[in-house]
């Protein structure tokens, strides 16, 4: 059995920049309100004519051109995303055109914020099965398009971005990859957080509008609950301790969430990546984005031992854990 392994790394963000300043007038919440509640700053934004696979497929050249493969390489090609371009079909198939790949299988995950996590594990079974050499995993998402821009308490919250990787075959002995993952789910409290019209059971009913309801309160206490235990169980099951683990990427949703986190695993300031302040929650994309950053700016070197965790809409969470 084979090892999946990181080859490669990309991430795309729109230029367009939203600050708390930016929002004051529209929300009437000022910006150190906004901090202290969510720790966010600004946030990307797309225009009118961007959509999710464009950002997906810059993050995907970039990823590809990193692994030092080229496009007809790739074996399979996961999208994470909560916005797709169309109904049907999904970004993947575009991305597979726009890259030039060859007909390979393509598809859509959709599963909230843990969306990039899920991709991940089903990646890592296409490699270790020895079936395929390459699979591209991207998170990508534009959520302010589905933002109520009426409702201050989450139009503060969300930004648009993508992140991607390409998952190849290492060795088994190969001390590199994917470690250890773990996904759940508990649809009881599906209405803390949904999208109540535009879907097959309302797709166009007057009233229900195709933009994000949160209940704030129940998603910050289940999310600090998940994304403390999915982390603490796949630490478990692959026998680290948790001084074992060099850096702590948690999907960044809010800061206040990732430091009530990260207090629970005990896990210092220095070890934890954080990009929220300055590109809010891209859904997704969090993950894949901020592990880009810090790998960009020297902060994680190969070899190092990543522990990942998510918590999303579903009610869905999970965490990886994976030696870069």
């Amino acid at each position: 059995m084979y090892k999946a392994v990181i080859s490669g790394f990309g991430a795309f963000l729109p230029d367009h920049q939203v600050t708390n300043a930016d929002l004051e007038n529209l929300v009437l919440l000022p910006d150190d309100w906004i901090v202290s509640r969510t720790g966010i700053k600004e946030r990307r934004v797309t225009n009118d004519s961007e959509a999710t696979s464009d950002l997906a497929y810059q993050a995907a050249l970039e990823a590809v051109h990193h692994a030092g493969i080229t496009p007809f390489e790739i074996d399979m090609i996961l999208v994470a995303t909560e916005t797709p371009d169309h109904i049907l079909p999904g970004v993947a198939c575009l991305i597979q055109h726009r890259l030039g790949c060859r007909k390979v299988s393509a598809m859509d995950i959709h599963s909230t914020c843990v969306g990039f996590l899920s991709a991940l594990q089903v990646a890592e079974q296409y490699i270790k099965s020895g079936t395929h050499k390459h699979v591209l995993v991207i998170g990508a998402d534009t959520l302010t398009k589905l933002t109520d821009y009426t409702d201050p308490y989450t139009s503060i919250l969300f930004g648009d971005g993508a992140g991607a990787i390409v998952l190849s075959r290492g060795e088994e002995a190969d001390s590199k990859g994917i470690i250890s993952t773990v996904l759940h789910s508990d649809g009881e409290d599906f209405e803390a957080l949904f999208v109540p019209g535009g879907g097959g059971r309302y797709p166009a009913i007057e009233g229900l509008k195709a933009k994000m309801v949160m209940d704030g309160s129940k998603i910050f206490k289940a999310a600090v609950k998940s994304m403390t235990s999915g982390a603490e169980e796949v630490l478990f099951i692959s026998g680290y301790r948790k001084e074992e683990v060099d850096w702590f990427i948690p999907h960044q949703a809010n800061e206040r969430i990732i430091d009530a986190v990260a207090r629970n695993l005990s896990f210092p300031e220095e070890k934890i990546v954080k990009t929220v302040r300055y590109l809010g929650n891209s859904c997704s994309a969090t993950i894949p984005i901020s592990l880009h950053q810090a790998v960009k700016d020297g902060r994680i070197q190969r070899g190092d031992t990543i522990l990942m965790t998510a918590f999303g809409a579903g009610l869905i969470w999970g965490a990886a854990l994976i030696q870069y």
